[in-house]
């Protein structure tokens, strides 16, 4: 009864994305395997795409893009230990993906946002700065 093994089984790929927990819903699985954020074995492939053992997902979620490993097929949505063993992400993805967080966490440092929206002086201060209403 849907039992995460390694027998060959057909699963399409939207709904082992789902089991795996990589996307909330298959119906999001569907829009980004539609929308082309996902690719199977290197190629854009359709939610109907029938999974294989050792075949190369590389997927986006958020700001991170992934490339795992099917190593195990399931049709059931199970906890977040037992999903993990479906797939093994490659080094590399892994690699990649500390290095964007690293990079958009020094980004942040660059690029404070301000705690409150400026006041009426502030705004006419700004726009002096920046040489927008050169009439005064």
């Amino acid at each position: 009864m849907g039992q995460a093994t390694s027998e060959p089984k057909q699963v399409r790929l939207d709904k082992w994305l789902w089991a795996a927990r990589f996307y909330k819903t298959r119906s999001v699985a569907r829009t980004m395997i539609d929308g082309g954020k996902v690719q199977y074995n290197g190629q854009r492939s359709k939610p109907s795409k029938m999974v294989e053992v050792g075949a190369e997902v590389k997927l986006r979620q958020g700001n991170d893009e992934k490339t795992v490993i099917i190593e195990k097929i399931s049709d059931t949505r199970r906890g977040a230990p037992e999903a993990q063993l479906l797939y093994q992400e490659t080094a590399q993805s892994i690699e990649l993906r500390e290095r964007h967080a690293q990079m958009r966490k020094l980004n942040a440092f660059d690029n404070p946002s301000p705690i409150k929206r400026p006041d009426k002086k502030q705004r006419r201060d700004i726009m002096r700065f920046k040489n927008i209403n050169t009439s005064e």
